[in-house]
C-alpha cells in the first residue's frame, strides 16, 4: 500500500546509506587522495584530467546499462534485486580502495569507476521504486525526505571520517593516510548496513514473474519501443533534455569542486570544512525546498535552483579566497538537495504508470550522458589551458539551456501523452 510510513522511511534510508559514498568518497577523499597519493608526482592539470576521465567512463557505462536494465526490471519485477546487486558491487569496490597503494592510480581509477557504476546503477532502481512507495500527493515530500536524510547521514559519517583524518592519533590510527584508507572501508560497511531497510521492508509492485532470460528479451524489445514512444511524448522529452543540460552542471560541480579548490591552492582541511558546510546546510534545505515547491510550483522551484547554479558557476570563476569557497558551500547546500529531489518527483509525475523503471532508466541515462560531458569538459579545458577557471565558467551555458527547455514543459499535457501511450 502506498504512503506506508514504514515503507517511506525504509525507502528514504537508502539515500542515507548511499550518500556516504557520494560525500566521503566522490566529493571529498577520492579526489584529494587521488591527486595527493595515488597520482603522486603528476602535474595538477594531469590529475584533474584523469579524474574527469574516470567520471566520464563511469557515466558512459551507466548510461548504456540504465534504460535496458530498467526495462528488464519492469518486465520481471527485478527492481529490488537489481538495487541490491548494484549496491553490493558499489560497496565492495569502495572497500577495495583501502588496498590500493601510493602511485597505483590506474587501479584506483578502475575501482572507482566500478564503485560508481554500483552507486549510479542502484539509484536507477531506487528512484523507480518511488511511485510504488508514495502517492502523487506525497511524492514531493518523500523525494525530499530521501535527499534530506542522505545529506544528514552522509554528513555524519563524513564528519567522523574528517575527525579521523585531522586527528588520527585520537582514534589510534597511525597517520592521516591510513585514516583515509579506513574511511573507504567504513563507507562500504555503512552503505551495506543502511541498505537493509529498503531490501527488507519496501515491496516491489506485483508483476508477472518471468524468467530472467524472458525478461531480458522483453526488456530489450521494450527499450526500443520506449525510444520510439518518446516521439509522441513531447513534454516528457523536453523535460529530459532540460534535465540533461542542467544536471550536467550540478553533477560536475559536485564531483569536481574539491579538485578545483585543490588547484586553487586551498588547504585540504578548508575543502573538507566546505563539504561539511554543504552537507549540514542541505539537510534542512532539502525539506524547506519542498515547501517552496508547494508555494510557487515544483517547476518554478526547479527554475529558481537552475538560476542559483548559474550564479554559482560565475562566482566560482572569480573565486580566490578560502572564505569564497565557504560562501559557495552554503549557497550550494541551499539548492543542491532541492533541485535533485524536485527533479526526481516532478519526473515521476510525467512517466507512464507501470513503466517507471525503464523511464527512470532514461532519466538516469541522460543524467549520466550529461555527466560524461561536464567532467570531461572541465578536465580537457584544464589540460589544454592549464587553468581550471575556464572549465567552471563554461557550465553556465548548460544552465541557460536547461532553464529555457524546462520552461516549455507542460505537466498536464505530459500526463495526457502518457495515457495515450498506455492506451495503445
Amino acid at each position: 500500500m502506498k504512503d506506508s510510513k514504514k515503507e517511506i522511511i525504509s525507502w528514504a534510508l537508502y539515500d542515507w546509506a548511499n550518500s556516504a559514498f557520494a560525500t566521503t568518497v566522490m566529493a571529498a577523499f577520492f579526489p584529494i587522495f587521488f591527486s595527493q597519493y595515488w597520482a603522486y608526482g603528476s602535474e595538477s592539470a594531469t590529475s584533474t584530467f584523469f579524474l574527469g576521465l574516470a567520471n566520464s567512463l563511469e557515466a558512459i557505462c551507466v548510461a548504456i546499462l540504465a534504460p535496458v536494465l530498467g526495462a528488464i526490471a519492469d518486465k520481471g519485477g527485478y527492481r529490488k534485486k537489481f538495487l541490491i546487486f548494484f549496491a553490493f558491487i558499489g560497496a565492495a569496490l569502495t572497500g577495495a580502495l583501502f588496498f590500493v597503494r601510493m602511485g597505483a592510480w590506474p587501479l584506483a581509477v578502475i575501482f572507482y569507476i566500478v564503485a560508481n557504476i554500483g552507486f549510479s546503477g542502484s539509484i536507477t532502481f531506487y528512484d523507480s521504486l518511488l511511485p510504488s512507495v508514495a502517492s502523487e500527493k506525497k511524492v514531493d515530500f518523500v523525494s525530499s525526505l530521501g535527499y534530506s536524510l542522505g545529506y544528514i547521514g552522509g554528513g555524519l559519517l563524513f564528519l567522523i571520517n574528517v575527525l579521523m583524518y585531522i586527528a588520527p592519533a585520537a582514534f589510534s590510527i597511525p597517520d592521516s593516510v591510513t585514516a583515509v584508507r579506513i574511511s573507504f572501508l567504513m563507507v562500504a560497511l555503512w552503505w551495506l548496513v543502511f541498505s537493509l531497510p529498503v531490501m527488507i521492508f519496501v515491496k516491489d509492485r506485483d508483476y508477472e514473474k518471468v524468467k530472467i532470460s524472458v525478461a531480458v528479451k522483453t526488456g530489450l524489445r521494450q527499450t526500443v519501443m520506449t525510444i520510439k514512444s518518446l516521439k509522441g511524448m513531447r513534454n516528457l522529452t523536453l523535460f529530459l533534455l532540460a534535465y540533461w543540460c542542467y544536471i550536467d552542471g550540478v553533477d560536475t560541480i559536485i564531483k569536481m569542486a574539491t579538485d578545483y579548490g585543490t588547484a586553487l591552492g586551498f588547504p585540504s582541511e578548508s575543502l573538507i570544512v566546505a563539504l561539511l558546510i554543504t552537507q549540514f546546510v542541505a539537510f534542512p534545505a532539502a525539506i524547506a525546498y519542498n515547501v517552496l515547491g508547494k508555494k510557487i510550483g515544483v517547476k518554478r522551484a526547479i527554475l529558481v535552483a537552475i538560476c542559483a547554479y548559474a550564479a554559482i558557476a560565475v562566482v566560482g570563476f572569480f573565486m580566490s579566497e578560502v572564505w569564497h569557497f565557504y560562501a559557495l558551500a552554503v549557497i550550494i547546500g541551499l539548492f543542491q538537495g532541492g533541485i535533485q529531489a524536485l527533479s526526481r518527483s516532478y519526473y515521476s509525475r510525467l512517466v507512464p504508470e507501470s513503466l517507471e523503471s525503464q523511464f527512470f532508466g532514461f532519466f538516469n541515462m541522460l543524467g549520466k550522458f550529461a555527466a560524461i560531458i561536464g567532467p570531461f569538459l572541465v578536465g580537457i579545458v584544464t589540460l589544454i589551458t592549464g587553468e581550471q577557471r575556464y572549465g567552471i565558467i563554461s557550465l553556465i551555458i548548460l544552465f541557460i539551456l536547461g532553464f529555457v527547455l524546462l520552461r516549455r514543459v507542460d505537466e498536464e499535457k505530459a500526463k495526457g501523452e502518457a495515457e495515450k501511450l498506455l492506451a495503445k
